[in-house]
């Protein structure tokens, strides 16, 4: 093979969507009839909320910054982080 010349090398492709759609299902059935998603963003929502209540006004400025900054997310529904 002539390391100057690409026409030697063979072409190699792999489609994945079968695999990655066998493992999402595996996924969900490993978590079990009983999960429920919608409860699960809830607990997720009150933890956070949790997470940076009673916070004294040195704190509070600081996260007031972070999330002006994008760096935290903010309340609003479906939150993320901007950065």
């Amino acid at each position: 093979m002539n390391p100057d010349n690409t026409t030697d090398l063979t072409p190699f492709t792999m489609d994945l969507t079968f695999d990655e759609s066998r493992r999402r299902a595996e996924v969900v059935a490993a978590l079990g009839p009983e999960w429920d998603p919608v409860e699960a963003l809830r607990g997720e929502d009150e933890a956070y909320a949790l997470l940076y209540s009673g916070l004294d006004a040195e704190q509070q400025r600081a996260y007031d910054m972070l999330v002006a900054a994008g760096v935290l997310p903010g309340e609003e529904p479906g939150r993320a982080a901007a950065h």
